[in-house]
This record gives C-alpha cells, structure tokens and sequence, in this order.
C-alpha cells in the first residue's frame, strides 16, 4: 500500500495576512497539533526535519516525535532530514533506537545534508567534506544498528573499540533508512548500496530532474543485487494548497507564495506551479497532478506533502489536511493502486522488517554493570 503523509521544515515565518509571528513555543505546539490531526484524517506517516538556526524550531526531532509517538495510536514517525553529516553517529544510533522503543517500532528516519551551509561549523565540521561525511558516517550508523560490538576507524572522529550503542534496536531490528537528496547522485547511489529508501525532496525541482535522479537509484538497487530496479523504495515531496474553487486556492495563498522565506519575491507562483510539483487548486487538481507522478518515476512507496509553512495560520493548515485526508488521499490511493504490479513492493514497516529477519528477539547486550571505565562487554556475552 502506497504511504501518504506531511513533512515540516518547522519555519517560524509572518502571516504576510496579518503582520503577526507566531512565537517558537506557538509554532512547536502547533506541530503537534497538526502531527495529530495527520493521524486522524487517515495520514500514514508526520515526518519533521532538523534545524539548529532560526527561523526554524525542529533542532531536536527525536524529543518533539516522542512526544507525538506518546499522543498518537497509528501514525508513523518520521524525519525530513535527519543530518547525518554533523551528528555524531553514536548519537543518531543511540536517540533513534530510544525513539524506536518508546514508539513501539512506529517510526523511520531519514538521512541528508540538510540545506544550511553554516550548520557545518557551528558543529565543528567542514561543508567542503559534506558528502564525504555523509557516506563515513552512516557506514559507521548502519554497523552500529547491527553488530552488538563495533571497532572504527575513520577520517572524521575518533575511532571506537569495543563500542556497543544502547539501547539495541527494538526486536533486533534496524530502524528503516531512506535517503533524502535533491541534487547529488552519490547519495542516490549510497541509498542503492545499502538497499535502503531514496527520497527525492522535488519540490522546487522539474519532473524531468527528479525521473534522472529516481532512474539513476533504480538502475544502481539492482545493481547491488537488491532486487529489480522497480522494487527499488522510492518516495517523493510534494506542496499543496487547496480550496474548494480553484480561484479561491489561488487567491488565499498568493501572499503566502509571494513573501515565503524559501522562494518568495521570485518566480511567479504561476510559473513555481508549472515547474515544480507545488499545485495551487481544487482538490481534484492535486489528485490529478499527483496520479501522474508515477508516469515519470515508475510505481513508489511514499508521498509526504509540505503543508504548513510560509506563515500559514494553524486553523488553515488544519483545514488542509481535512482535505487532504478526505478528498484526495483515498483517491490517489484507489488511482495508484490500479496497474500496480505484485512484485513492488509496500514501504518498510517495523512489522515486514521484523517478519523478513525471522521474527523479533530480544537484542539487549546484558554486560556487568561498569559506567566508570566503559569495559568492553564482550567478556560478558
């Protein structure tokens, strides 16, 4: 089954409406509410991204989607990226498998280098190593997650002797990967390494730039033996804003386009819309523009949709994804269900991940009690 969901950058950007900013406290509860509303329109997946700077909130996804994991049932768990490359991996394997505790498996993650250069320093890193410290780092992570006992050594840290991260992921499991890029083929080509999923973020990009990225990560999946390239994990980004009438749609949010952080006092929002994924319209004319998506990239697993940024009030966001959630996602899922061949597969769950290794088992490392020297617990095991 195709998996529909939102993403947040978290901005924290004036109503050009009305004049007024919502405070840092005001937009961080607001991403809750509408993490939870996500889940009560039928939404499968919230996925929040990371930033350290303003005019952003997200600088910790894990503490704000464990507390999201705390108020929902359903709805899966995610990030927009997590920064792989100025987060130490310890940390990432660490934080992630605590949220994959706390969330009872209901969550993924996924990786990226983010959009903001001066993040590098401010975290003690070089940009000019940004894609060297992506592959380093998430080699590191990906060992972390699946061997109980770790020595490295690399060019970016310090190396590790007999490391174990805890907590060990929930039923021995890995958390699910994708990897998010726009523009960088080397990261396409790590996510078809490791078989793990390839996010294409392709909303200020044409269609044309996103079916030569998707391609290149399908051709590369097989490659590796994962599978045929169209089983390869795919998911896309997506904007929307929707009213009943389309002239309404357009109308309401023009002043939203037009003085947004990102692309705003730019293109025309006539010419965003025609050449990137943003559709600005009726209902019908969101579903319309994404059925045809699949035209271009082959049959895909997620469609995560930005809705509530550039100073959208809360109370608009909320009627978005009413519908969302009412009139366009059930839709979609009906259209790109149809043709939709047997052998692609659905998005990674906790549970499929579980049931392909054989069944879930306890991966605690039981190891004498020593939180002074840090002892190796290989003698214990």
């Amino acid at each position: 089954m195709m998996q529909f969901g939102i993403f947040t950058v978290g901005d924290v950007t004036p109503d050009p409406t009305t004049g007024r900013t919502p405070t840092e406290n005001e937009r961080i509860k607001a991403t809750i509410a509408i993490a939870r509303k996500a889940e009560e329109v039928g939404l499968d997946v919230f996925a929040t991204g990371e930033h350290h700077n303003p005019p952003f909130v997200p600088s910790s996804p894990t503490t704000t989607l464990a507390f999201i994991a705390a108020q929902t049932e359903r709805i899966l768990l995610s990030t927009s990226t997590t920064l792989i490359t100025t987060n130490d991996p310890v940390k990432i394997a660490e934080d992630y498998a605590t949220l994959q505790h706390l969330a009872d498996g209901r969550m993924d993650l996924m990786m990226g280098r983010g959009n903001t250069g001066p993040v590098y320093p401010w975290f003690g890193k070089d940009i000019r190593q940004g894609i060297n410290l992506a592959i380093e780092n998430y080699a590191l992570l990906h060992r972390l997650w699946r061997e109980d006992v770790v020595d490295w050594e690399g060019k970016f840290r310090t190396p590790l002797q007999s490391f174990t991260s805890t907590p060990r992921p929930l039923d021995g499991v890995a958390p699910f990967v994708w990897h998010g890029s726009i523009r960088t083929p080397e990261i396409a080509e790590q996510a078809a390494y490791y078989g793990d999923g390839y996010f294409h973020n392709n909303i200020f990009w044409p269609i044309e730039h996103t079916k030569q990225m998707v391609s290149l990560y399908r051709q590369r999946f097989e490659h590796y033996g994962h599978g045929t390239a169209d089983q390869a994990i795919v998911g896309l980004g997506g904007q929307v804003f929707m009213r009943k009438n389309s002239q309404d749609a357009r109308r309401e949010f023009r002043p939203y386009f037009d003085n947004a952080p990102v692309y705003g006092h730019g293109p025309s929002m006539e010419d965003f819309t025609a050449q990137t994924p943003l559709t600005v319209g009726s209902p019908q004319e969101v579903i319309d523009r994404y059925a045809a998506m699949r035209d271009h990239v082959g049959d895909y697993q997620r469609q995560l949709f930005l809705m509530d940024h550039a100073g959208l009030p809360l109370k608009t966001v909320l009627e978005q994804l009413d519908l969302l959630g009412e009139e366009v996602v059930p839709v979609l899922r009906k259209e790109l269900a149809v043709g939709r061949p047997a052998h692609v597969p659905d998005a990674p769950t906790h549970a499929s991940l579980v049931a392909k290794a054989g069944g879930a088992h306890d991966s605690t490392v039981y190891a004498p009690a020593d939180d002074v020297t840090g002892a190796s617990p290989v003698a214990a095991r």
